[in-house]
């Protein structure tokens, strides 16, 4: 049977886990309302 309590002691994270976390904080990313924003702001410019 597994000891969970002596597993966590023992975890470290994986250097690509950092490295994906990292990378994804760090961009600033759209997201849907950013979208549409930018889409309602094309439209308005055109009439």
């Amino acid at each position: 049977m597994l000891d969970f309590d002596e597993e966590i002691k023992n975890f470290t994270k994986s250097y690509e886990v950092d490295q994906t976390e990292e990378a994804i904080y760090s961009n600033d990313l759209k997201d849907i309302t950013d979208i549409v924003m930018e889409m309602t702001k094309d439209l308005r410019g055109k009439n």
